[in-house]
């Protein structure tokens, strides 16, 4: 079987994004990372999701981002919330992690040389989230041609193919696309901020954006919220 380097964070993207790849033939090869996130619960729904879908091997990357701070996500700045969906669209929030796609995809690309393996998928989108630089499709372009250049396998003939199966879709449809994969949502976590118990808060951008899609795609959500305004 081909095998494929997936971007599992534990979120509804990765997930679908992990199940479009196990459809279309890959073998999996899962990677997560603990970069010093405020919400690392993610990680616990990342190794849920490993198991669900039976992958060939989970790593998970130690990578503190935390050290130099500048995000949300990682320092102790408050997490945006009830933010509107105009809002979302027009103004990058404090949760963007300076160049945590970049940093991701750059350990995904050392892996998969590594594998001799020819594909990565990651489930950026840019269609219904909070307009973060590095889910741009003209992101990808771009670091889709380093890649081909920065590499051993790439100069020898044998570049690798940055997969971005739903960089287009929509939330609902992204959703309704994994439910017809067989992605149990259930197993997922989107919060950004949280409770100790691991109760999504309801009112970040993450959480506003899955309820969204949950409701756009006539499909329940399974989520577990604090406040679900």
């Amino acid at each position: 079987m081909k095998k494929a380097v997936v971007l599992l964070s534990g979120g509804l993207d990765s997930a679908t994004c992990c199940a479009i790849a196990q459809r279309e033939g890959f073998s999996l090869y899962a990677m997560s990372f603990a970069y010093g996130q405020r919400h690392k619960v993610e990680l616990d729904a990342a190794k849920r999701l490993a198991a669900f879908f039976g992958v060939k091997d989970h790593t998970i990357v130690t990578s503190d981002l935390r050290s130099f701070g500048g995000s949300s996500l990682t320092s102790d700045t408050a997490v945006p919330k009830n933010r509107t969906a105009q809002e979302q669209a027009d103004v990058i929030p404090s949760t963007y992690v300076p160049a945590r796609n970049t940093i991701f995809l750059s350990f995904a690309l050392g892996w998969a040389e590594v594998l001799h393996c020819h594909n990565i998928f990651i489930g950026v989108n840019a269609v219904d989230y909070s307009g973060y630089p590095d889910c741009r499709p003209e992101y990808i372009a771009a670091y889709q041609k380093m890649a081909s250049i920065a590499t051993k396998e790439g100069v020898e003939g044998n570049p690798v193919t940055i997969h971005t199966p739903l960089i287009s879709l929509t939330k609902s449809d992204i959703i309704r696309e994994g439910i017809s994969c067989g992605v149990d949502y259930g197993l997922t976590h989107s919060c950004y901020d949280p409770s100790p118990e691991g109760l999504a808060c309801g009112a970040c951008d993450s959480c506003t954006i899955r309820m969204r899609g949950f409701e756009a795609a006539g499909v329940p959500d399974p989520t577990r919220y604090i406040n679900r305004s």
